[in-house]
């Protein structure tokens, strides 16, 4: 589950952190794949249809590019992030309802 991946996360940062590894989580919302176009164009709709469909109840009122993902992955592991630790991310343009 959601909430026993980001206890995990917790613990495995205070764990590792005095040999300095870094433990964060992101958590991914809708993101636009060939596996989303391949599943929908079978049933008749273009992807672009369902992907604006899709972005109809997210904030951002889009889906996430693979780009977007591969950013924030490129951060974390980036000496930028030399501080961050225990960490959920949400990446799922605004419409994850937790804190």
């Amino acid at each position: 589950s959601r909430a026993a991946g980001l206890a995990i996360t917790k613990a495995l940062s205070k764990e590792f952190a005095a040999d300095n590894i870094l433990v964060n989580t992101i958590c991914i919302g809708k993101i636009k794949s060939g596996q989303h176009e391949r599943r929908y164009t079978k049933d008749g709709i273009s992807a672009d249809d369902y992907y604006a469909k899709l972005g109809k109840d997210i904030p951002l009122k889009r889906a996430g590019e693979s780009q977007e993902v591969a950013n924030v992955i490129t951060f974390l592991a980036s000496d930028a992030a030399s501080y961050v630790t225990g960490t959920s991310i949400n990446l799922d343009g605004g419409i994850s309802g937790v804190l």
